[in-house]
């Protein structure tokens, strides 16, 4: 019978380690502010706390709103790399710095991810969050 036991609690803590590990069970709560926030909705997370959504038109397209975001923002970019279907862009604030990305997905989709970071460990997710939904903004527009 002791064994029985030990057995059935290697076994339930090797399927919580598996969940934890494929990103399952943290899943529930990286949607969990997004869906909250209202405007911020679709907007998830990556397990490091970089903001992401995957928006319906071309790169030069959410490339020219987020130029326009960041310029309404007050965010000063200083630094940008376009190479085949990619684009990064650094920027600063006060006490931020923020990489963002753009990625060709298909000729009219692109995923955008961004890192609002403040110092070495700490983000700033609401920051990043607000950069995806101002581009989204600009955006609306455009269709």
């Amino acid at each position: 019978m002791a064994n029985l036991v030990k057995s059935f609690f290697k076994l339930t803590t090797l399927l919580c380690l598996i969940l934890a590990s494929s990103g399952c069970a943290l899943m529930g709560l990286a949607v969990v502010p997004a869906a909250v926030s209202g405007g911020a909705a679709g907007v998830d997370y990556t397990l490091t706390n970089n903001a992401y959504k995957t928006i319906s038109s071309p790169v030069a397209d959410v490339e020219a709103a987020l130029n326009k975001a960041l310029k309404k923002m007050d965010i000063k970019e200083t630094k940008r790399k376009a190479e085949e279907g990619k684009v990064s862009v650094t920027a600063v604030t006060g006490n931020l710095d923020i990489h963002i990305s753009l990625e060709k997905v298909t000729p009219t989709v692109t995923n955008i991810e961004v890192n609002a970071q403040k110092g070495i460990f700490l983000k700033d997710k609401s920051m990043a969050t607000e950069i995806i939904v101002q581009t989204e903004k600009n955006l609306e527009g455009k269709k």
